[in-house]
C-alpha cells in the first residue's frame, strides 16, 4: 500500500480520488484550502491539512508520502478570468513549490492533473500527446507552464502528466458549471436545456475513468503525459441526447467560446488501460442524484460565483 498526497484532495474529483484510495487501503494525506468546504469523511488512514499550495510544506511528524497527486488549480476558465494573478499563482508558484518540496524530500512518483483544454482549438482528427499545445485562454495557459514546471525535474522522479477531458459525474463536492452535468441539472430543474454554440466538439471523460486513470499510474510504473477523454461529441449533440432521455427542449443560444477539439486516448488505451463508463452513465448519476434529493441547486456548485468569496 502506498502513502499519498493529495493537493486539492477535497475538489471535485479529489474528493472522490481520496475515497477510492482509502478504499483499496492506501493512507491518503489531503492538502486544500477546503473553499468548497469539507466534504471528507473521517477515515483512521486519512489526514487533512488546511493550507494553501503556495505555503506548502508538511509538519514534520507525517510520515513522508511516496508518491504526491497534484490537482490543486483554480479550475475552469471562468474561474481563473475572474483573477488570473491568482490563478497564475496558485497554477504556477503553487506547483512550484509542491515540487521543490518533493524534489528535497526524495519523493519517488508526481502525478499532475493538467487538462485537454491546453491543446485550445483544433481541426486535427485526432488529437494526440504529440502535437503542438495551442492555450487560448489564462486557464489554458497555467496549465501548460505548470506541465513544464513538472517536467523541468523528471530526471529526479516519475513524471505522469494527465489531460483529461471534461469530467462528468456525481462528486460528494459537486459542480454543476461542466458541461454534462450542467445540461442535465438543467433539464431537470429549469425543464430546459439551453447549449451555447453547439457546433463545439468536446471530449469528456466519466469520473469513475478518470479516477481509475489515476489509480492506473499507481499501480503501473510508466511516464509520460496522457490525455484521457473517451467521448468527443458536439455541445448540440449531447442536448439532443439529454432531451430524448429527459424530454426536456433544446435551447439554442451564441456562444464566444470557440474551443473545439477532438482527444484522443490511444496512448493510455496501448498501456492497457480500459475506461468502463459513458456520458450516459453520468447522466444517469447526474439524475439519480437529483431525483433522489441529494442534488439540489447551490452557488457553491458553481465554481466563479463561489469562488468570488475569495478573490483576495
Amino acid at each position: 500500500m502506498h502513502t499519498i498526497l493529495i493537493t486539492g484532495g477535497a475538489g471535485y474529483v479529489g474528493v472522490e480520488l481520496t475515497k477510492s484510495l482509502l478504499l483499496k487501503g492506501h493512507s491518503v494525506q489531503v492538502v486544500d484550502t477546503f473553499w468548497f468546504g469539507d466534504n471528507l469523511k473521517d477515515h483512521p488512514n486519512l489526514i487533512k491539512i488546511k493550507t494553501d499550495i503556495r505555503e506548502f510544506d508538511l509538519p514534520g511528524n507525517l510520515k513522508k508520502p511516496d508518491t504526491i497527486i497534484h490537482l490543486a488549480s483554480i479550475a475552469n476558465d471562468p474561474s481563473a478570468d475572474l483573477s488570473p494573478e491568482l490563478s497564475w499563482e496558485i497554477g504556477c508558484l503553487g506547483t512550484l513549490k509542491v515540487i521543490n518540496w518533493a524534489i528535497s524530500n526524495n519523493i519517488e512518483n508526481f502525478l499532475l492533473a493538467s487538462s485537454g483544454s491546453v491543446y485550445g482549438v483544433s481541426n486535427e482528427s485526432k488529437v494526440t500527446e504529440e502535437i503542438p499545445l495551442l492555450p487560448i485562454s489564462i486557464y489554458n495557459k497555467v496549465k501548460m507552464i505548470k506541465e513544464r514546471i513538472v517536467l523541468s525535474y523528471s530526471d529526479k522522479m516519475r513524471v505522469v502528466i494527465l489531460r483529461p477531458a471534461t469530467v462528468a459525474g456525481v462528486s460528494d463536492r459537486q459542480r454543476l458549471d461542466l458541461a454534462v452535468n450542467a445540461l442535465t441539472f438543467s433539464a431537470l430543474d429549469k425543464g430546459e436545456i439551453t447549449v451555447f454554440g453547439g457546433d463545439q466538439i468536446r471530449p469528456h471523460v466519466h469520473m469513475k475513468d478518470l479516477i481509475s486513470a489515476y489509480e492506473f499510474f499507481i499501480d503501473n510504473n510508466y511516464d509520460g503525459i496522457y490525455n484521457v477523454g473517451f467521448e468527443n461529441t458536439s455541445i448540440k449533440d449531447l442536448g439532443q441526447q439529454l432531451s430524448k432521455i429527459t424530454g426536456a427542449p433544446v435551447k439554442v443560444m451564441q456562444s464566444n467560446d470557440p474551443r473545439s477539439y477532438r482527444l484522443n486516448s490511444d496512448k493510455l488505451l496501448g498501456l492497457g488501460f480500459t475506461p468502463k463508463y459513458k456520458v450516459v452513465d453520468a447522466i444517469a448519476d447526474v439524475m439519480s442524484a437529483y431525483q433522489s434529493g441529494i442534488l439540489m441547486d447551490n452557488p457553491i456548485h458553481y465554481n466563479v460565483n463561489w469562488l468570488k468569496n475569495f478573490e483576495n
